[in-house]
């Protein structure tokens, strides 16, 4: 089982990064079409959630794979908040959301690693 488990988790962790690395070229693998305008934004942050996924698959704990999630996709909303000028009413709401999910979780975290 635990080998299985650590391929699952290699495998998601893969295809996240070439979805946030190549997301166009992915889209074109899967669908036979280009991934091109706000496809690519969503592609990014779909790669960020398996790319956690990998994390939180991979023997250990699961919450060390809702950190890298909440992290990683603050950061980048954040990023296409600021740099890519796509803002529409919900995202900077969520970027502070998963902000504070994410604040909580690495507190959460802290506290089990002290028992």
């Amino acid at each position: 089982m635990r080998r299985v488990l650590v391929f699952a988790a290699v495998s998601e962790a893969a295809t996240g990064g070439a979805l946030l690395l190549v997301p166009s070229r992915v889209g074109q693998w899967l669908f036979g079409v280009e991934l091109t305008g706000i496809a690519i934004t969503v592609a990014r942050v779909t790669g960020i959630a398996l790319i956690a996924l990998g994390v939180a698959c991979w023997p250990g704990t699961p919450l060390a794979g809702m950190v890298t999630y909440g992290a990683a996709v603050t950061l980048y909303l954040a990023y296409v908040g600021f740099a890519g000028g796509l803002t529409g009413v919900l995202l900077w709401p969520v970027v502070v959301l998963h902000l504070i999910l994410t604040t909580l979780l690495v507190r959460a975290s802290t506290l089990v690693t002290r028992r």
